[in-house]
């Protein structure tokens, strides 16, 4: 029997659901939303089509202790929902930085959970983090008003290498300033 390591990770709760650490279990729900077409496309580390044993490697690297970030599942099992609704993730940075990422499943899209977790993540402050960055590809003005709703401000543009879209996409980068 494989056992699950220890993540030292917060769980964070929000009103529908709760931020924990990735479990092996959750492969196959991750699996089904990370490979639809829609959520890798508006993510800069999706491919698409997805390989088989990408999905194994991502839960893998979530749970490594020297993993280069930290990410969550957006539980949603206390409200009778899925174990996986999405992603929320933070990648610190120098200087008290860190830069926060996020994807939700299709079927719950436009239900305001992208923006409860931000939220929840930014309360929580795991990382104390006095400055948040983020960027969203410019075609995806949904992910944007996330993040400005939230209180990040638009700081200008940029590009991103989209592994599904095989090429640079265009970016607005955003932040949040807690001290």
């Amino acid at each position: 029997m494989r056992l699950e390591p220890i993540v030292n990770l917060p769980v964070i709760e929000a009103e529908r659901f709760t931020l924990r650490a990735v479990r092996r279990s959750d492969a196959g729900l991750l699996s089904l939303y990370s490979g639809d077409r829609r959520v890798a496309w508006n993510t800069a580390s999706i491919p698409h089509p997805l390989p088989p044993g990408a999905t194994e490697a991502f839960v893998d690297r979530a749970m490594r202790e020297d993993r280069a970030e930290d990410v969550w599942i957006m539980d949603g099992s206390k409200d009778g929902n899925e174990e996986v609704l999405g992603v929320i993730a933070l990648r610190p940075m120098d200087r008290g930085q860190s830069e926060i990422s996020y994807w939700i499943a299709p079927a719950f899209w436009n239900t305001g959970l992208a923006s409860e977790a931000v939220r929840a993540l930014i309360a929580a402050n795991p990382h104390k983090a006095r400055t948040l960055f983020a960027s969203v590809f410019q075609d995806n003005p949904a992910s944007a008003r996330v993040l400005t709703n939230a209180g990040f401000e638009y700081i200008g543009d940029a590009e991103s290498f989209s592994v599904a879209r095989n090429s640079s996409v265009s970016t607005w980068t955003y932040v949040l300033r807690l001290t």
